[in-house]
């Protein structure tokens, strides 16, 4: 039996339904009450005028967002499912109406090295402009922002929202952030004059332009490097690689701070020289200090066949990379894994000790380490 599509999956419902205002993971962590919150409406769309495409013959654009430059006639929409051509104008489906809020700790998204032990408010619409064969969240990536359920909740609310729920950041998570992005430049603005950092977790899939643009608002960006080669990512994401090392190199220059992950999958990215080709390519292009996390693999959507990624092929992993030389180098979704900690690259002293996402001890003065004065990587105070 071939496997189905995306759109197969939508065509026959999917799940294609998930409305979150959860409660912070369990973690203690304030979310904001369904009184807080308009209550959820499905298919509730938030439609907003893109600067992001160019008008071609006969009514239709071309996308200029991400890579793909989808052409799309009048009545139809791009790749992503959230942008639609009306009348020869391009307009986004998912301005201000998210169908995931959650306040996360920072360390989920995961950004070690961005003010440790603070909350994120955390919102994604549905859409995105890749279909991993791993994704967890599949149910609103793949979904139309008709099928999902949805809330009234714009910038301005947003940034209020996060304000009263104690969080030091605004993430943009959990689906591709790229296909929101009218509605993440205008949160991030707001959130700005609030004091508030905006981030993202994206999987780098953007044109230049747009990037720039994001640059402006973005505090910090922490970015999926699904694997190293083209084949993997036509293969397992209906995506590019080459486009991602650009946004990689492009944030980099901008001196936005940047964190990279890298899912490890058996028998599909895990293969050591590909890895240790990736690590070389960090090294040479965006440097040592930035962290690299290579997280486990658990069976999702179209992979539940594959068994979870065997921690010493993380281990094996990690050593390679380190003895590239990069000096933060993670294991992510093993907890209480002592690769969870973060180390002095100088003295090696552990400066935080995390378990899971919860941060026991964290030594860092100043940026620094205290013993022997190392300069640490990362945004360290509000």
């Amino acid at each position: 039996m071939p496997e189905l599509t995306r759109r197969d999956l939508l065509k026959k419902g999917g799940k294609g339904i998930l409305a979150c205002l959860a409660l912070g993971a369990g973690l203690g962590f304030p979310s904001p009450s369904p009184g807080a919150v308009v209550r959820p409406e499905k298919g509730k769309l938030g439609v907003k005028l893109s600067p992001y495409f160019v008008p071609l013959e006969d009514k239709t654009v071309r996308c200029s967002l991400c890579p793909r430059q989808c052409e799309v006639d009048p009545g139809e929409r791009g790749y992503c499912e959230v942008r639609e051509n009306r009348d020869g104008r391009y307009y986004s489906l998912v301005y201000g109406n998210p169908c995931a809020v959650q306040v996360d700790p920072i360390e989920k998204k995961p950004l070690f090295h961005v003010l440790p032990g603070t909350r994120s408010f955390s919102i994604a619409t549905a859409g995105c402009n890749f279909d991993c064969k791993f994704c967890q969240n599949w149910e609103i990536s793949q979904a139309r922002p008709e099928e999902t359920f949805n809330f009234d909740l714009p910038p301005r609310k947003v940034v209020e929202l996060a304000t009263k729920t104690g969080c030091a950041t605004i993430a943009s998570t959990y689906v591709e952030p790229t296909v929101f992005i009218e509605y993440m430049l205008d949160t991030g603005k707001l959130a700005k004059k609030a004091g508030i950092l905006k981030i993202y977790h994206s999987n780098g899939f953007i044109r230049r332009e747009p990037l720039k643009d994001l640059l402006a608002v973005l505090g910090a960006a922490c970015i999926d490097l699904k694997g190293f080669t083209e084949k993997y990512y036509r293969e397992i994401t209906e995506g590019e690689l080459e486009p991602v090392l650009e946004t990689i190199k492009a944030i980099h220059e901008h001196g936005t701070h940047l964190e990279l992950v890298n899912l490890v999958i058996p028998g599909k990215n895990d293969n050591m020289e590909d890895i240790r080709k990736m690590c070389l390519w960090i090294k040479d292009n965006v440097g040592l200090e930035v962290p690299l996390h290579f997280s486990r693999f658990y069976p999702r959507y179209k992979l539940k066949h594959l068994p979870p990624t065997p921690i010493a092929t993380l281990e094996k992993a990690r050593k390679l990379a380190m003895d590239v030389g990069l000096h933060y180098v993670y294991i992510g979704n093993v907890p209480g894994h002592e690769a969870e900690n973060t180390y002095c690259p100088g003295c090696h002293e552990r400066l935080i000790h995390r378990f899971g996402y919860r941060i026991l001890e964290n030594k860092i003065k100043n940026g620094k380490c205290p013993l022997c004065g190392t300069k640490i990587a990362g945004i360290w105070t509000r």
